[in-house]
């Protein structure tokens, strides 16, 4: 499952959990680039919750995207990633570092207000 909703003038949401197959991954990549589309220095709250790894198709149809997934980041200032999974969360601040101009901070799932409070400031 991949939601995503916008929430405010420069902020989405993102829920994803399970496994996205190729025609989920077409629908998530979208939704994600049609919400957020006319943001500028947003925030994005990222909800991870049971998660697995997308199948070699979606994996294929992301790649696919890539110039598009990198237009999309340039509107983004800060992204809080809440996950249990501790490799996730050291994932993504560590794409954090690999993408210019964002900042990724990673929180557990118990500390999602800490990563609410953290997005507006």
């Amino acid at each position: 499952m991949f939601r995503v909703m916008r929430n405010g003038e420069n902020r989405i949401d993102v829920d994803l959990s399970g496994k996205l197959d190729r025609d989920e991954m077409r629908v998530a990549l979208d939704e994600l680039t049609q919400q957020s589309d006319g943001i500028e220095h947003g925030r994005m709250l990222y909800r991870i919750g049971a998660f697995e790894l997308p199948t070699q198709a979606a994996m294929a149809v992301e790649l696919s995207r890539i110039p598009q997934l990198f237009r999309l980041v340039r509107r983004f200032d800060r992204v809080a990633v809440v996950a249990d999974q501790q490799w996730l969360r050291k994932a993504s601040e560590a794409e954090g570092i690999l993408i210019p101009g964002l900042t990724i901070k990673a929180f557990d799932s118990t500390q999602e207000a800490e990563a609410q409070a953290w997005l507006q400031d």
